[in-house]
């Protein structure tokens, strides 16, 4: 396992270039304020940011709670990555992180400066102290359960230099960043338009096999949580599906993919099946 660090100032930019980094040099997984990270997901731990105070949210980064520890290294002793990104404020905090999570020394140190400008790290400061701002380095749909009642906000992430066939092919796949604001800095709520809920309703209803279009997406709140009615063509042509069960996984699929992916609590998902597509 080939471990890289990531070093720089409280404020300075680190977890918005984090994706970057992990990209060009190839790296799997990222370890940021106390969260393991995986491609757009978490995958484990806590993040710092969830802490009411600055104390605790230090404490929750470097891994102190052993239970917080042993829940993200029994995940990477799972996922047995090949490399990890570690972000810390200082050697003496990555020092800790890999201590606490049983992981080898770090191979390569990059810091902050290396990867950004000193206009962007005095904007990222700037923006720190005036609003407490804190960029988690996966898409704000992937934040899941982690983040229930805090103000999320994401942002596109523009990275200086040339116009390179790599930098294109980073925008093009990661640019979307998440903004969360720590609990200790301000209270508020999140919202995710009906929009946003009916569009991933209708993608994972027509990608599922069996089902040619999702006709109509409906959603509704009832006071045990949200309900989402769908109304469907099937695919007579198939000839390969029992359709009582297709509508059922249909169910299933639509209602897992929107609390994982929104962190809602989805109470009822009814599906209806309106028309029959036959071949001509």
């Amino acid at each position: 396992m080939i471990i890289y660090a990531l070093i720089g100032p409280s404020g300075t930019g680190k977890s918005h270039h984090s994706a970057l980094v992990a990209y060009q040099e190839g790296i799997e997984y990222i370890i940021d304020d106390g969260l393991f990270i995986g491609g757009n997901q978490i995958l484990a731990g806590r993040s710092a940011k969830r802490e009411n105070t600055k104390m605790a949210a230090t404490k929750r980064a470097i891994f102190l709670d052993p239970e917080h520890a042993a829940q993200v290294r029994e995940k990477i002793k799972e996922v047995q990555p090949q490399s990890i990104l570690v972000l810390g404020t200082s050697g003496r905090m990555i020092a800790k992180i890999i201590s606490r999570l049983e992981l080898p020394p770090a191979q390569r140190i990059i810091h902050i400066e290396e990867i950004s400008t000193p206009a962007s790290i005095a904007r990222a400061v700037e923006i720190r102290e005036k609003e407490n701002r804190h960029v988690i380095p996966i898409p704000t749909f992937a934040l899941e359960r982690d983040f229930p009642g805090y103000v999320i906000d994401s942002i596109r992430s523009f990275f200086r230099g040339g116009k390179s066939h790599t930098s294109d092919m980073y925008d093009m796949h990661q640019s979307e960043h998440s903004i969360v604001r720590p609990l200790y800095s301000t209270l508020g709520n999140y919202y995710i338009s009906e929009h946003v809920l009916e569009q991933i309703t209708i993608y994972e209803t027509e990608r599922m096999e069996g089902i040619t279009h999702c006709n109509r997406v409906n959603v509704t709140y009832g006071r045990k949580g949200m309900i989402i009615s769908i109304e469907v063509t099937l695919d007579f042509g198939s000839g390969n599906h029992f359709f009582p069960q297709l509508l059922k996984n249909l169910q299933f699929e639509v209602k897992n993919k929107l609390e994982s992916m929104t962190g809602l609590q989805i109470f009822q998902v009814n599906v209806t099946a309106r028309r029959l597509a036959a071949p001509r």
